[in-house]
Formats: C-alpha cells, structure tokens, sequence
C-alpha cells in the first residue's frame, strides 16, 4: 500500500482529471457510432434547440442510457472494490475475485429464467427487482467466504483469494447450467450480458440503479475513519474501540448492495474494483475519505472509456465493455499476485 503524502489540493486535481477524463469518453459516446453526430447536433438536441426525431431517437434511447448506466456502474464497482480490499486488509480482494459477481449473477440468471421476460421488455418490475435478487446472491456469497475463509472470527487472506476462486467457478457453473435451459432469445441476451455488457441500456435500469448508489455510497464514504484504522492489525483496532467485527459485516453488506445493483444492469464487469483502489491510492494517498470518492471518479471514467473503445475500436463488431476491462485487468492482476509473492 502507498504511503505518500497526501492533500486535499492533490485530491481535487485528480478528481478532476478524473471526471474529465469521463466527460471527454461521454462526449466521443454521444457523437460517434455508426450514426455520427456533431456538436451542434448534439447540443441542439439535449438543449431542444430544433430537435429532430432522428436525433432524439438516437441520443436519448441508444445513447445517454448507455452512458449513464456505464457511469453509475464505474463509480459503484470502483468503490465497492476500495471498501472490500478496507475489510479485508487484502490488495488482491475485488467483487469479481472473491466470487460476488458470479454469485449475483447467479440470483439474477436464476431470476431471469423463472420470470420469463425479465431479460428482455419484462416491464419496470421485473428491473426493480433483479438488484434486489442480486443482492441475496452476493450475501450467499459473502456467507460462504466468511464462513471457509475465518478463523476464529479474523479473514485470512489468503484463503479468502481461493475461497473467492472457487466460489466464482462454482456459481458460474450454476449460471452456465441455468442459461442453458433458457429458450433461445433469453440464452442469447443472458450471455451476451454475463459477458459485462451495457448494450441496450434504458432509463428504467438508470432508475433502478441510482437510489442504490445514492444511498449505499455515502454510507461507506461516512465509514472512512473506520476503514482507516482497519488497516492496523486486529488488536489495535479493538484498543481503539472499534467494533471490528460489527463495522466489517456492515460495510460488507453495503458494499455488496452496490456489487449487486451494478451487476444486475450491466452483468459481469471485473477488475474494476481491483484496480480502481490501487490507482486512487498511489496517487491521492491511503486515507479512505480521498480514496472512496477517487476510486468512483476513477472506475466511472474506466467504464465509460471502455465501453466507448468496444463500440467504436471493433465496429461493425461491438465488443462488450467487460472484456476490454478485462484486457487490461488480467495482466495486472497477474502482475499484483507476483508483487504480493515477492513480498
């Protein structure tokens, strides 16, 4: 973990760099695709200035959805992913590793094929309910790590790593089992959303996705203090007066309420909330009030840029967001596992 020096100022800088950075890949998202826009498009429609059909059509049904969900995916992966590797003392901790993804995926898919229609037009319930779904299964996920990876009441590590491992492959396999018994169209949007895609994005899943952020992210941020000192070893944390235990398990349940919400509308989109924590703290420093909303800023940027680079990179192909992520995500975790050997 870094240990610069840190201040607010360098916060703000990167902050801003950082929603930049994201409003710069919204803006390419807006305007390019195989229906280009100009700026004077652009703007004309968002401000209603002689809006056109056309225009509106592809701006606000294809487009912005896809943009926002991409965001509000990127900021809750990216903080849920600084509040796991708090708990857990654990650089390598992320919600795809530790089995959280496949296991919210997991209640979604199962969710998906016993409410037939939820993947595609099922109505605003069905949305409404799949992050809840979700949720349940990365709680059945955070149970089993507790449950194979503590040791009298402390997480170790390194069995949570492959703890983590091995649930992912089991969910996954439950998932992969479950897909398969859909009928075709359900199977083929089921897989192309496992994959980490926000492809066909709308309004209902912003709506569905934003009170979860609203909510659970400054819960975690008002927690910085005590994931400040969770990073001491576990009896000084109990010297100070910290409810290691009881801080840990709720911390977790938020963290896997935002896990949950995303995955819900945007499928499985690792390594986000891996390498948004080591970003923010090599450059704002390790105090979790500056790392939080950094990682979010961060991951939201991420996403965003990625999801723009499948769209237009690839085209005619588009290549779902989750797999350019995982592109440059692999090696680095490859990379960090070598660090953590090394040391």
């Amino acid at each position: 973990m870094s240990s610069r020096p840190y201040s607010s100022a360098r916060f703000w800088l990167v902050f801003s760099v950082c929603c930049g950075l994201a409003l710069c890949g919204m803006y390419l998202g807006l305007t390019n695709g195989s229906f280009d826009l100009s700026v004077r498009d652009v703007f004309g429609t968002l401000l209603r200035i002689d809006p056109q059909r056309d225009h509106d059509l592809v701006i606000f049904e294809f487009r912005l959805p896809r943009i926002v969900i991409g965001a509000l995916v990127g900021c809750g992966l990216g903080v849920a992913g600084a509040a796991l590797q708090g708990i857990t003392r654990n650089p390598l901790a992320d919600p795809g590793i530790l089995g959280i993804h496949a296991a919210a995926g997991t209640a979604v898919v199962l969710f998906m094929f016993f409410v037939q229609g939820a993947v595609n037009g099922g109505g605003f319930g069905s949305v409404l309910s799949m992050p809840l779904f979700g949720w349940i299964g990365g709680l059945a996920a955070a149970a089993l790590l507790y449950f194979f990876s503590g040791r009298n009441g402390v997480i170790d590590p390194q069995r949570l790593i492959l703890v983590g491992i091995a649930l992912g492959s089991g969910f996954g396999a439950i998932t992969l089992y479950v897909s398969l018994k859909m009928n075709p169209q359900d199977f083929e949007m089921a897989t192309v959303w496992l994959t980490g895609s926000i492809y066909g994005a709308s309004w209902e899943q912003v709506l569905t996705t934003l009170p979860w952020l609203l909510v659970l992210i400054p819960v975690i941020w008002r927690k910085a203090g005590v994931l400040d000192v969770m990073q001491l070893h576990e009896t000084s944390v109990v010297g100070l007066g910290v409810r290691a235990g009881a801080e840990r398990q709720w911390l977790l349940v938020c963290s896997i309420g935002l896990v949950s919400a995303c995955v819900a509308v945007s499928g499985s989109i690792g390594f986000v909330g891996l390498i948004a924590p080591h970003i923010a703290r090599r450059l704002v420093g390790i105090h979790y009030r500056y790392v939080i909303p950094a990682c979010g800023a961060i991951g939201m940027a991420m996403v965003i840029i990625g999801d723009l680079i499948g769209r237009t990179v690839f085209a005619p192909v588009e290549l779902p967001v989750g797999i350019v992520i995982s592109i440059i995500g692999v090696p680095y975790f490859v990379y960090q596992l070598y660090r953590a050997r090394r040391s």
